[in-house]
């Protein structure tokens, strides 16, 4: 396969009044995640230049299915994250700055200004 999951379609919407196609899942080592390109949450506009646009859930799948070995996706970018699974990493990580970015340079500004100080402090 494609190595990547979907949601949405006219009869499954993920998101109230809108039938898009998503991007919900990336399969670890699958042929989307080798390329880098696709993200979860995208929206997935047209497959080979097919319009995603009021097709059933799985209509699309057949789309994905069908697609052959050289795939083109038209998708839109998600810029904010939304609630719902596909805004979820579910790996405990937020989002933000991991909190070790922040202590491990604080940490190592705090010993250098003791060592510092020890050795001023044996000078006199």
């Amino acid at each position: 396969g494609l190595g990547f999951n979907i949601v949405g379609g006219t009869d499954q919407q993920y998101i109230s009044n809108d039938s898009s196609i998503y991007v919900s899942r990336i399969k670890k080592d699958g042929a989307a995640y080798l390329d880098g390109r696709l993200q979860e949450g995208d929206k997935i506009l047209a497959v080979n230049g097919r319009d995603l646009k009021d097709l059933r859930h799985k209509d699309a799948v057949e789309l994905f299915r069908n697609a052959g070995y050289d795939v083109s996706l038209k998708i839109q970018r998600r810029l904010q994250p939304q609630n719902g699974p596909v805004g979820h990493r579910g790996d405990g990580e937020s989002g933000g700055l991991p909190l070790a970015a922040i202590l491990v340079p604080g940490l190592a500004l705090a010993a250098a200004a003791v060592w510092i100080l020890l050795r001023y402090r044996q000078r006199m």
